[in-house]
């Protein structure tokens, strides 16, 4: 690929015309400081490259943010409480599943960034993939229009460039609203939100105010949100220490040609040469693949590497042992890596234990015991059900532990629809002299199908006083 330098700012001798090529005045510099090679002007980048790499986690990445809240695999979902974790539909009582999801999910991004800094902004964040989207939009955009439009002036191929660019980026806009909004808002709501044009309701706001602020992110802000806005590249650095993966500039033999193609290339524009620790930079590995053309081209390796920390190994060190190599480096890392082992089996354990049917029995106590006039003595319970599976579901009640008991509900098979809840209130009794205590002892015991999972409450039965005298 050929690509023109133009404008006075790019630090380049008067002579230089690609930034593909050494500049001829870099090449004498470095034939001058050391003896290098002729320049080999057929040398290309193996077929194996962190530009290509990141192009590719790029794609990925942007098809599993889209598809994510689709499939529930991750999804808070505000307006039913409801949270989703993996296809699992958690509700808002079962607190300690959703603690450890948390906890594991914060702890897997801790030792990430422990172990390899900012990758994650550079090959994983939406933010960052958006942004270079829209850079590379404007410029191919900007191309076409110097292409079709070549006999309007300057003044009118800026107006073009402009329309479509931000039109483009205007559909973008809304269409990464929805998907980042149907992470709290059940999908096919806010499709039909969006339909009706909806931006009277709180949703409807909700959803303009998102639009907007995505499409001044990607058409203004891009990388600037990162450096300006963004917390968690300062809290990658709070993370990292002497062993966290860099990117750094080695040069001990000063053969350093001074092409500068390092800096052009970096999409935060700053200088890998002058420290691996600046906070701005996100590990992307374009100034690698940089070095490594230009210094390939004189038959060196690259100056520019990932290493583990500013006097470590390089990254992909043969000679350091294998759990090195992947940044296991001290006590520390092994401890964190310990910790998310801990959380995911607690997690595991606690959805192995989980029934798709919550039932749930209390007694109400707010009339310890009614007469009835069949001469049978009545206690009133409460009665929940929710069903947080993606089927129905039928559940039967049972009385163990009382004699001559009856049942006040309507039909003992009491059906629940996937992801309803029902509250009733039902009444057991017993003939009036039957129980000699006061307080007498039983269970409930409840079936949930189609999973055949059961449940048994203790509860206790209430008589009148005058029994426990006779």
């Amino acid at each position: 690929m050929h690509t023109e330098v133009q404008g006075p700012g790019n630090d380049l001798p008067a002579n230089v015309t690609s930034i593909d090529e050494p500049p001829a005045q870099a090449v004498r510099q470095a034939r001058t400081r050391k003896k290098l090679p002729v320049v080999n002007k057929d040398f290309q980048l193996e077929r194996f490259n962190w530009h290509r790499l990141r192009r590719i986690i790029h794609a990925l990445c942007f098809v599993i943010f889209v598809s994510l809240p689709f499939f529930n695999v991750i999804r808070f979902d505000i307006p039913r409480q409801r949270f989703y974790f993996a296809g699992f539909e958690l509700w808002i009582n079962e607190f300690a599943i959703v603690f450890f999801s948390l906890m594991f999910l914060l702890f897997v991004i801790t030792a990430a960034s422990m172990l390899f800094g900012r990758v994650y902004c550079g090959y994983l964040c939406p933010q960052m993939i958006f942004s270079e989207a829209s850079i590379n939009l404007e410029e191919r955009v900007k191309t076409l229009v110097n292409k079709y439009f070549a006999k309007q002036s300057l003044g009118v191929r800026h107006w073009l460039n402009n329309i479509a660019v931000y039109s483009v980026l205007g559909v973008a806009s809304i269409f990464l609203a929805f998907v980042f909004i149907s992470y709290f808002v059940e999908p096919r709501d806010l499709f039909g939100r969006l339909i009706s044009l909806d931006v009277v309701t709180a949703g409807g706001i909700a959803g303009a105010v998102v639009t907007m602020i995505t499409f001044a992110d990607f058409a203004f802000l891009r990388q600037r949100f990162c450096t300006t806005v963004c917390p968690y590249g300062y809290l990658q650095g709070i993370l990292g220490d002497n062993n966290t993966l860099v990117v750094h500039y080695r040069d001990p033999e000063e053969i350093c040609v001074e092409c500068k193609k390092c800096i052009r290339v970096c999409h935060m524009g700053i200088d890998i040469r002058t420290s691996p620790y600046q906070i701005e930079c996100i590990h992307c590995g374009e100034c690698v693949d940089a070095c490594k053309l230009i210094m390939g081209k004189f038959g060196k390796d690259t100056l520019i590497h990932y290493a583990w920390g500013e006097k470590g190994e390089l990254l992909g060190d043969d000679r350091a042992p294998w759990y090195r190599r992947i940044g296991l480096r001290d006590a520390k890392r092994i401890a964190v890596i310990a910790i998310i082992l801990v959380y995911g089996t607690s997690l595991g354990i606690a959805f192995s234990m989980r029934h798709s049917v919550l039932v749930r029995v209390s007694p109400d106590r707010s009339t310890l015991f009614r007469k009835g006039d069949d001469g049978r003595i009545y206690n009133r319970f409460r009665l929940n059900l929710a069903n947080r599976g993606r089927t129905d579901a039928t559940v039967t009640i049972s009385i163990n532990g009382l004699p001559d008991t009856s049942l006040s509900l309507p039909s003992n098979d009491i059906a629940v629809k996937a992801g309803e809840s029902i509250e009733t209130e039902f009444e057991i009794s017993v003939p009036a002299g039957s129980l000699s205590q006061q307080v007498n002892h039983f269970t409930i015991d409840s079936i949930a199908a189609p999973e055949a999972t059961r449940d048994s409450f203790e509860q206790t039965f209430i008589m009148p006083l005058e029994n426990k005298t006779k």
